[in-house]
């Protein structure tokens, strides 16, 4: 029987709205078992929904809601230049969403007109890569070094501060002393890593791979300063009478109680303070800028020029969550988030430019289970060692 090209993504969207028949659902999934390209999706969306479903897991309505409009959107969405998709994959990828609630597994390509694209089976045989965990190097004000994972538990004493060590975060508790002579931490997480810090004011840090946080063991001045390199998410405690400022290499971020994320990598063309809550003000220079939640401040490193713009605020902060989510994304800045993730080095010799790709996958499959889903935008992949090597597929 002849379908219309949209067929299946239709057959999807019924199902996921839960007014697919029987027989629908069952010509649904011989569909997606029906190819290589397309049971590999299915593969891992049987996966995840089995895994999903052996652990105890809450999912606000919110979430749920939010999920699968943004999926029946992009499926609904009318496409002003031809787009070659994954088929089945991105729809595999709202089921998983749907069913497991926490983990989507889909990447879509958006190619220049008239480039066809590969989606046969993939056979890659790579060394693998195990994802991230939570892992750092505290540096103490005496310069000693303390290595934190998951696992630990042990409480540090520096003066009237005491530090606790616990599931997989550092907690700071004062004494009150507000005499005391000011000493600063830094808590640096390496690439493989995330941590999650509570500073002595009660304010809460989340860090991205890459990154580092140097902060005083007691904020006893007028203002609470603290510095940061790569990628933050910040939830400030709130007090009018001592305004929280962040430090990123040339801008400086005013706040008094808010959520807001921050990315300020050296490697990326843009430093992006994107708010989710409450007001900040962004200075660079003589420029301030101030935010409105969903909006982001961009910082061009190049040209320093900073722009106000709207921000998908969970796309942003989808790291925190456990994913990486991209939309219109291109393969170099991925990869460069695969790196930090993986800790990998990359050697890009993929010279696509015009290749975008979007979708939400999560940050706890093995590298294996995502490089095949790049290698469908034209690009082949080789590791050794820490490197990652990427070049153009052969055609």
């Amino acid at each position: 029987m002849h379908h219309p090209a949209d067929y299946y993504q239709q057959l999807m969207a019924r199902y996921l709205e839960g007014t697919c028949t029987p027989e629908e659902a069952q010509e649904l999934l011989e569909w997606l078992d029906s190819s290589e390209s397309r049971r590999l999706g299915l593969d891992m969306m049987r996966y995840e929904f089995e895994r999903a479903m052996s652990e105890p897991v809450s999912v606000p309505e919110a979430m749920s809601s939010r999920i699968e409009m943004r999926l029946l959107q992009e499926i609904s969405k009318k496409k002003k230049t031809p787009v070659y998709q994954l088929h089945g994959r991105k729809w595999i990828a709202a089921a998983a969403a749907m069913a497991a609630a926490i983990v989507a597994t889909g990447l879509w390509v958006r190619r220049q007109p008239h480039t066809a694209p590969k989606v046969e089976a993939v056979a890659m045989k790579v060394q693998d890569a195990r994802p991230g965990t939570d892992k750092a190097i505290l540096t103490l004000a005496d310069g000693s070094k303390v290595t934190l994972d998951s696992a630990g538990n042990q409480v540090i004493v520096q003066g009237g501060t005491q530090v606790k060590q616990k599931n997989g975060q550092l907690l700071y508790e004062s004494a009150g002393n507000t005499t005391q002579a000011v000493t600063y931490n830094m808590l640096a997480v390496p690439r493989g890593g995330q941590f999650k810090i509570v500073l002595p004011d009660g304010s809460t840090v989340w860090l991205n791979s890459a990154s580092s946080l140097r902060y005083p063991t007691a904020f006893t001045g007028a203002t609470r300063t603290v510095e940061i390199q790569g990628q933050a998410f910040f939830e400030v405690a709130q007090n009018s009478d001592k305004p929280f400022i962040v430090q990123a290499d040339k801008t400086s971020i005013l706040v008094l109680g808010t959520g807001f994320d921050i990315m300020s990598y050296p490697d990326e063309k843009e430093q992006r303070t994107t708010l989710v809550s409450g007001s900040v003000k962004v200075k660079v220079g003589n420029t301030e800028k101030y935010l409105k939640p969903g909006q982001q401040v961009a910082l061009d490193h190049t040209t320093g020029v900073a722009t106000v713009q709207d921000a998908d605020v969970q796309g942003v902060i989808a790291w925190k969550t456990g994913f990486f989510e991209f939309e219109n994304t291109g393969l170099s800045v991925i990869l460069r988030q695969l790196g930090r993730w993986y800790d990998l080095d990359i050697e890009d010799n993929f010279t696509n430019s015009t290749c975008r790709l979007g979708g939400r996958i999560s940050r706890n499959l093995p590298l294996s289970e995502i490089l095949p889903m790049l290698k469908s935008a034209g690009a082949d992949f080789k590791i050794h060692g820490r490197t990652l090597t990427v070049t153009a597929a052969a055609k």
